[in-house]
């Protein structure tokens, strides 16, 4: 998908944080550096399972890759390389996944409520940051990547897939069963797992454990979507091939916190803000 706006221009300028720059992947050569990221990240470390096509190449891919905006954040220290690419995420709009027939995340869950809302719609996925590089700096750089492009392209729903590590299920029973009783979906915005794939999220008593305890331990992507008032889907799934079990998640733009939505709306309007 073409990154630019209709004149020509980039739909948003590099956002810079000291060394660290976030922009718009540009072409071929943008695209292949984020997948050979992503392949460092998921199988390299995570321990996804490659197929022998993707352990030849060294490349994370897929046929959503070729329709989809990629957020990408370098260090500009380490030059102008591939090596330079410590951050990515990956945005797909409905005119885009029009394009093959359906979003990715429709291969685990039922988006029929997503689909069905009528405002323009963005998938979010394929989320990774180099090891070294985890930290608030670059997550920040992402979020605002993400708000400048929400704001450009009028978005009103953003959803995806966000993972748990593992696919022991009732080991991440105090996880999932607070994400179901503390941050379920509306039914009208609700995503629910594909008969085939899923697994009941209510495991364990939730008066057997502290709500504070077990929201510290998430993963900070997911922390991350709550904060900006997000919910999750009914069901996990897992995903052998990536070592994890995800669930889905729904974040409408305009329940954004206020601090958060008077921050990225001058950011978009005022790069320089």
């Amino acid at each position: 998908m073409n990154a630019v706006a209709s004149a020509g221009e980039p739909i948003f300028p590099e956002i810079r944080a000291g060394n660290l720059g976030l922009r718009l992947a540009a072409g071929p050569a943008d695209t292949d550096a984020i997948q050979a990221l992503r392949y460092r990240v998921f199988y390299t470390e995570m321990g996804a399972k490659a197929d022998p096509e993707t352990a030849a190449s060294q490349r994370d891919k897929d046929i959503y890759d070729a329709v989809a905006d990629h957020l990408m954040v370098v260090d500009h220290e380490l030059g102008d390389g591939p090596d330079s690419v410590i951050g990515t995420y990956r945005l797909i709009r409905r005119d885009a996944a029009a394009k093959l027939g359906q979003f990715y995340s429709a291969d685990e869950y039922d988006l029929g409520p997503v689909i069905r809302f009528p405002g323009h719609i963005l998938e979010l996925g394929r989320s990774c940051v180099a090891s070294e590089y985890r930290g608030r700096s670059t997550m920040q750089l992402l979020w605002s990547g993400i708000a400048a492009y929400v704001f450009h392209h009028q978005i009103e729903l953003m959803f995806g897939c966000a993972s748990l590590p593992g696919t022991d299920t009732d080991v991440l029973g105090e996880e999932l069963t607070y994400l179901y009783y503390n941050h379920l979906a509306p039914p009208e915005l609700r995503p629910r797992a594909l008969p085939h794939r899923y697994i009941e999220m209510r495991r364990v008593d939730p008066d057997s454990y502290d709500p504070r305890r077990v929201l510290a331990k998430l993963p900070p992507l997911i922390k991350g979507y709550l904060r900006l008032g997000g919910f999750v889907g009914d069901g996990a799934v897992v995903d052998p091939q990536f070592n994890t079990t995800d669930v889905a998640v729904v974040v409408k733009t305009d329940l954004v916190t206020a601090r958060y939505f008077r921050h990225y709306e001058r950011q978009a309007r005022d790069p320089a803000a």
